[in-house]
């Protein structure tokens, strides 16, 4: 894309959830390392979360979006930790409104982003990046494993909600799993509902990203990260 590293510019946008923050975050400090200029995309109370980051490389910028409300969240809430594991359905919904925004700041930034780099519960910035006509990243912050069970799962949901044992024949090993012991967000859709509906587009959007990072190594997790790059035709 850029004939040197001080040219490229990337746009980060982790969940609100430490879970993800943190090894998203480590990922920008490896790329701020190498010399890429980097802006993090966060919520006002979320910044606080970049500040061993920024004082480590004062370079790194920060785009700071008001967190978009939500109905069925509590005003001031911007992060799982002020919510229980119900408040993902809506956090991702409410984040999704931040993309007018955030086109906007890039049409009108003089270097804008060359790729965005977001996490794997932000798929629907691959609409984004479509939309901008720049390449759109997906950050796994939980590995190479779950994400191949939830591709599984909500390509094939219509037809696995309803059953006790759901077996993943196409995995490596066929594992398989009693209903109770899945993702919450699997059992939170519920078809014509538009929070859920939204959920269902963005996972699927995750697989058509350019490229996926993963919080793994292929000596941990090589027989899923290879399932996955044959999934995907790489």
């Amino acid at each position: 894309m850029c004939n040197s590293t001080q040219t490229i510019h990337i746009l980060n946008f982790p969940y609100p959830a430490q879970g993800h923050m943190l090894p998203i975050l480590d990922l920008t400090h490896q790329l701020a390392l190498r010399g890429l200029t980097i802006t993090s995309l966060v919520t006002p109370k979320n910044l606080q979360t970049l500040n061993p980051l920024l004082s480590t490389h004062p370079l790194i910028r920060t785009l700071v979006l008001p967190f978009p409300s939500h109905p069925s969240l509590p005003s001031g809430v911007e992060n799982t930790a002020d919510i229980d594991i119900s408040g993902n359905v809506p956090i991702i919904n409410a984040l999704g409104k931040l993309h007018g925004p955030k086109i906007q700041w890039f049409k009108s930034h003089p270097n804008p982003p060359t790729a965005i780099i977001s996490d794997f519960f932000l798929e629907w910035t691959h609409h984004l990046a479509h939309q901008l006509g720049i390449l759109r990243v997906s950050f796994y912050s939980s590995g190479a494993f779950l994400t191949s069970v939830n591709n599984f799962l909500w390509r094939n949901i219509n037809t696995l909600r309803n059953l006790p044992v759901v077996n993943f024949p196409n995995l490596p090993r066929s594992p398989s799993f009693t209903a109770g012991h899945l993702p919450s967000l699997f059992w939170a859709y519920r078809e014509l509902d538009p929070d859920t509906e939204f959920l269902k587009d963005s996972v699927l959007a995750n697989a058509r990203s350019w490229g996926c990072v993963f919080n793994s190594f292929h000596a941990l997790e090589g027989k899923y990260l290879d399932h996955l790059r044959k999934e995907n035709g790489a």
